[in-house]
This record gives structure tokens, sequence and C-alpha cells, in this order.
């Protein structure tokens, strides 16, 4: 009751609390201190673990936020750290009375600083480099002290260029020399033909050094002069509530609607991917099925130059606009037309009508495919994320697709189901309770717990099921959240077989997204975005929590994940590992073994040549990633380039490998194939990877095992 209370009183609060935030000003510091009191009362009321604002909270605030600025440490300078050091413990005492100082003056810092290093990047990049010294990089930034003045900041930005040009030069030197040729690259090969005379090392480095200062007068172009002060201030806030645990984040309004897309796999706008390239917008990627595929004038490589709405007379210049200004003129509703006037890949220029259409994106979207194997039909489909559409939950989802998909796949006969969640992140929390009802009758499927709350089991009620089969689940290290509550639940109800790596993510917490506009009333301030903060933890029905120790997989294959540190664990601020009372629920009865066929596939992969290899490739690699120790002498980089390619040879077969298997599409699909040649090539790339996919492989060997047990199990069962 007490925790309701709080709750109806936060949004009193913030109801009468703007009455003062009135002012209609471009980068009104008022509206920044609103998007505090905000954000502060909400973490401290509604968040599922509130940290008290303190001393120490404020450290860590003050550390997170230089290093999320600064991260090479190439702009600020140690009498700069020391200038802000002043706010190091007051930070907390700042958000209790909406006070922004410590942000304003590195903003405003940093902006400055930035401005010294396109001179110094400029300069330093106007002057050859000489790679007969002997000199050594340090890329470990995380180790590296701030430097004490101008000369050394310059010397840093100097030892960065140079081994940034260092990689550039290399390379023309191979390509000069042939050693990019290959038989099937008529690009390299075009190239190289090219460079039939010889230029001389001077010439080359010349050429790298004009490489690399292209590179920066871009990033800085389409990406430093293009943060405007509140996307800093947004990066701020979002320091403050990262400080409560790695899930809880704020989003800006662009932020929000990109996430709404990832949820639901559908936007409204033309259907083409953009990307800022010098002062213009390309088009890198026509979404097939969207309106500007649809409509066939427009192509990749394409770019935007202006832009119209349909019933106004003036187009706007998008030339030199922020990309997140030029997608908010060009997207819209469903139905509005928007013309857009093109600069062609020929040259030639073109206004081009384009009706605005709800755009799906496939790539979101569960997929699914037949996989044949002694003449016996299995089915595998890969789910990239739990999707729902919050504004509409009776529409497309998860949860109705893979049921669709299972439904498609047994018209085709399959003996088995592969269900791939591999670096599945996760979603929506109520469309995995509803996908793990495909697969049992009914009964509770994962527990949730709000602080100061009893906790809440969440049951299948539908005593259907769409797939009583041999199924296998597949994870890795990257499986997170609704992932491992589905393969938990199939795990404890022994109702499939987890393969996969040693543990998924371990994320056991849910976050809601709460909009910030609703707890304004009568808002002057346009557009506030929104906060997603983590509201409770989930449980296993067996009472275990998820969090950190993730799901442990019944059959453990390594994987190119299995040496580096990307779980929950290894993020900071997580919420601790802990464990409730579990909750009835009978285990799966029917006449598998599972014991057995797990036993069976442990033997295999003790034994798999190819397993073995990608599991000392993945220790090799680790090596690699710790070593941050580069000559910046040409002689000594080449050999050390070198003896890592004669390394890495050893592990060139996991590339070559190929199963025994085959795939194809289900028959809905081909017949899309004949109109959607992009959809066509999408499966084809998918299924040619799966065809040397050794996990899928060992997945199809289990639901054969499976299979084989069950009719053995069946039989003695009969017999007795």
């Amino acid at each position: 009751m007490k925790r309701k209370y709080n709750i109806i009183l936060l949004v009193l609060l913030l109801a009468f609390g703007s009455c003062s935030f009135t002012a209609k000003v471009d980068d009104d510091p008022d509206k920044d201190k609103l998007l505090i009191q905000i954000i502060t009362l909400a973490l401290d009321q509604l968040h599922f673990e509130p940290k008290e604002l303190n001393d120490a909270f404020s450290a860590e605030i003050f550390s997170d936020y230089i290093e999320l600025v600064d991260p090479l440490k190439r702009y600020f300078l140690q009498s700069d750290i020391d200038d802000f050091k002043k706010f190091e413990t007051e930070i907390d005492d700042q958000l209790r009375t909406y006070d922004i100082s410590f942000f304003n003056m590195v903003y405003e810092r940093l902006i400055q600083r930035q401005q010294d290093a396109k001179e110094y990047y400029k300069s330093i990049l106007s002057k050859p480099f000489n790679y007969e010294q002997d000199e050594d990089y340090n890329a470990d930034y995380e180790s590296l002290a701030f430097v004490k003045n101008k000369k050394a900041l310059k010397e840093r930005w100097r030892q960065q260029l140079k081994f940034n040009t260092l990689s550039g030069y290399d390379m023309l030197i191979d390509q000069q020399n042939g050693e990019s040729k290959t038989e099937d690259d008529d690009d390299a090969e075009a190239e190289v033909k090219e460079l039939v005379v010889k230029k001389s090392l001077k010439e080359i480095e010349e050429e790298s050094r004009a490489e690399t200062l292209k590179t920066l007068d871009n990033y800085f172009t389409d990406y430093i002069d293009d943060m405007e002060r509140e996307d800093w201030f947004a990066m701020y806030v979002n320091t403050i509530v990262e400080e409560f645990d790695p899930h809880t984040s704020y989003m800006a309004p662009t932020d929000k609607d990109r996430f709404d897309q990832q949820m639901s796999g559908k936007l409204e706008g033309i259907g083409a991917r953009l990307q800022k390239k010098m002062d213009y917008i390309k088009i890198v990627e026509l979404i097939s099925g969207g309106p500007a595929w649809r409509d066939g004038k427009i192509e990749v490589g394409d770019l935007i130059v202006k832009v119209r709405q349909d019933k106004e007379k003036e187009a706007i210049s998008v030339v030199g606009m922020r990309i997140d200004d030029a997608i908010k003129l060009i997207k819209g509703p469903k139905g509005t037309k928007v013309i857009l006037t093109m600069k062609k890949v020929d040259g030639s220029f073109e206004d081009i009508a384009i009706t605005r259409d709800i755009v799906e994106l496939e790539e979101t979207y569960a997929k699914s495919s037949i996989v044949k194997k002694d003449n016996k039909n299995y089915g595998v489909i890969n789910l990239p994320k739990f999707y729902v559409d919050f504004d509409d939950y009776k529409g497309r989802n998860a949860s109705s697709d893979i049921k669709l998909e299972i439904e498609r796949l047994k018209e085709q006969g399959i003996e088995g189901l592969v269900l791939d969640l591999r670096n599945n992140g996760g979603g929506s929390l109520r469309t995995v309770v509803d996908m793990a009802g495909l697969f049992i009758k009914d009964g509770p499927v994962v527990q949730v717990r709000s602080t100061d709350e009893p906790k809440e089991v969440l049951s299948d009620t539908d005593k259907s099921i769409i797939w009583d089969g041999p199924l296998v689940i597949m994870v890795n290290e990257l499986s997170a959240s609704a992932s491992e509550i589905l393969a938990a639940a199939m795990q404890d109800y022994k109702r499939a077989i987890i393969i996969g790596s040693k543990q998924t993510y371990g994320k056991g917490t849910v976050q809601n997204v709460l909009d910030l506009n609703r707890m304004v009333r009568n808002s002057s301030h346009g557009d506030l975005g929104a906060l997603k903060l983590t509201r409770q933890k989930f449980y296993r029905i067996n009472g275990g929590s998820t969090q950190l120790e993730g799901v442990k997989s019944d059959v453990v294959v390594p994987d190119r994940y299995s040496f580096i540190d990307i779980g929950e664990r290894d993020q900071e601020n997580p919420l601790a590992w802990d464990k409730i009372t579990p909750v009835e629920y009978e285990v799966w009865n029917s006449y598998f073994d599972y014991d057995t066929t797990i036993a069976n596939s442990k033997s295999r992969m003790e034994n798999n040549v190819q397993l073995k290899l990608i599991e000392s490739s993945a220790k090799w690699a680790k090596t690699k990633m710790d070593d941050n120790n580069y000559s910046l002498n040409y002689k000594k980089y080449k050999a050390e380039l070198k003896l890592n390619e004669e390394e890495a040879k050893q592990f060139e077969a996991i590339a070559d490998y190929k199963t025994n298997l085959t795939f194809e599409s289900l028959p809905y699909e081909q017949k899309l194939f004949e109109q959607d040649t992009i959809l066509r090539d999408k499966r084809n790339r998918w299924h040619e990877n799966l065809s040397k996919d050794v996990y899928v492989e060992e997945a199809i060997n289990v639901l054969n095992d499976l299979k084989m047990t069950y009719e053995i199990k069946k039989v003695a069962t009969i017999k007795d």
C-alpha cells in the first residue's frame, strides 16, 4: 500500500511541480532542471532497488561521465579534471536541487577541447610519419593518465594518428605488391591494376595520411559537430540513471522512437535506411516490401537533397542537416506523401514522390526453415527478439508468429524442432509467457517480484499444445532476459534440451518504459523522452534467479564468446543474485529420455574436432584482445601481423566446415521469392550460414536422439 501511495504522490508532484518551468527558449536550462527533477523522483519512487544519493554515488557519476565523453583521454587535460574535481562529491547535492553546474562546466570545456583537437589532428597529419623510428603505442586507454599540458596532448594525438594511419599504409603497400589480389575479388583486382605504376613509399605514406585526415574530417563533421547540447545532456542524464543498474536508461525522443520500432518491428515512413555522408543523406539500404522498394525509383547510393511535404510549396534542403532532423522530415504517418529531391547515382537530379506506409523490419521477425537429414524433415526457427506492438498486442508479435511458423512446419511433416535464441536479447515479458504455452499444457512459466510487493506468478492458462514433439533450444552468452525465461522454464519442465554456452547472459530484471511527457501537466518544453527503468526481478519456477548466473546449458559447446567478459556479471552496477520459494509445477510427462540424450550429446561434443578448433580460436582471440601494445615501427608492426596471420591459419578450417544438412524455405516463402528477390537472397545467405553451423548440426543430432529414445522407451513401457 505504501508503494502505491508513493507512486500516486509522484504523479501529483510532477503534475504540479512543472508550474514554474514554462519558458519557451531553445536549450532552456529550466527544461534540463525539469528533466532532472522528473527522473530523480521516478528513480527514487519506482526503481526496484533505489540508491541513496550520497558522496559515493556522486563520485561514480563523476568518473563515469568523464570516461563517457573522453574515453581515449585525448580531449581533457589534467588541469581540466582538477577543475571538475570540485564537483566530485557534490553531484548528489546538485541532483537534489536540480542543479546542472557540473554538466555545464564539462560541456563547455569539452566543446573548447574538441575545437583544439581539430587543430591538432590537421597539423599532425600535414607532416610525414617516420615508420623507421622505434616507438611503441599503448591502446589500453583505461590505464592512461590525463596529460598535463597541450604539448603532451598533441603528442598523444600524434601517436594515436600514427597508429591509425599505419594500417592504411600497410594496406597500400600490400596492394602495390599484389598481396590483396584474390581469384574472386574483382574490386581488388581492379585496384591492383591501378597500381601497376609503382608508387614510392613517400607517396604511399602521403596517401595513407590523406585517408586518415578524410576519416577524421568525416567523424567531426558527421558526428561531433552534429551533436547538440541536448545530445550531450542526454548522455549526462544516462550516466546518472545507469548508476542504478545497467538496464535503466534515459531515452531521448529519437531514442524512444527507435526503441518502439525495434520492439514492434515496424516503422512508418518510406522504408529506407539512411546514413549521413559528409553533408549529404545517403540511401544505404531499401527495406524489402517498403514503399521506396515497391516504387522502384530510388536506388541504394542515391543522395537526398531536399524534402517537401505533399501540401507544402517549399522544399527544405537537408544538405548539412543533422541526420535525426532529416529523418523527422522524411518519416510520417501512413498514407501521407513526401517529395524527395534526389541526386541519383548517375549525377542527375529527380523529384520522387513516395506515399508513406507501415514498414515491417523483417530481420526483427521470426523466420523458419525445413532441415533435411537422412530423409527426415526437421524444423529450425530463428527468433532475433521477443517483439511486440505495445499499442496493439493482438497484432503481430513473437508468440503468434512462432505459433504460425510451427503450424507451417508441421504441415511439412517435421519430426523435431530447433528454436534458435542465440543473440536474442529479450523483449516482451507477456510474449514469452504466451510462447512457453505453445510447448506445455498449462502451468507457471515465471515468477515476478516487485519491491515491497508479494511475488506474482505468470502462468500459461491455455491447455492447447502447438508442439509436443522433440524440442531443442539454442542459446549463447548474448541470449538474455525473455530468452532466459523461456529456456529456464523449458529446462525446469524437462520440456526441452538447452544447447549452447556455459551460461546465458544473466539478465534477471524487468524494465518498464515511463513516458515522461505524461508525468508533466501542461508542459511547454516539447518532448521530454522516456525513462526505461528496472521495476521487477524475475525468477524461475524452481525459485532461482537468472540474474548474473543465467541459464546453464544442458549441453555446453564452446563458441567465440567463451572467454570474453560480456555477461551481466561483467557490467557495472548489476543487481545481485537471489532466490525465492519455488512454485508447484509438473515435469513434462513423456517418453523422451533426456538424460541419455544429453549424455550422448556431451560424448559427441568431447570428440568434435570442429568444436575443439573453435575453443582454441576463442582462447587465441582472447590473448590478442588483451594485448594492447603495438610497435609503430613498420618492420616490427609488419612482422607482428605476419606472425598473427600464420597463427590464424590454424583456424581457417572453421570457415570451411560443412554439414550434411540441407535447408529449404517453406512453400509460402518460396512463392514470395517470385516477386521479392531481396527476401530470397536473404534466405539463401541464412541457409548457407546454417549449412556451416556446427551447433545446428548437433541440435539436429539431439532431436534425432530424442526421437529414438522416445520410440525405445515407449516400446519398453508398452511391453511392461
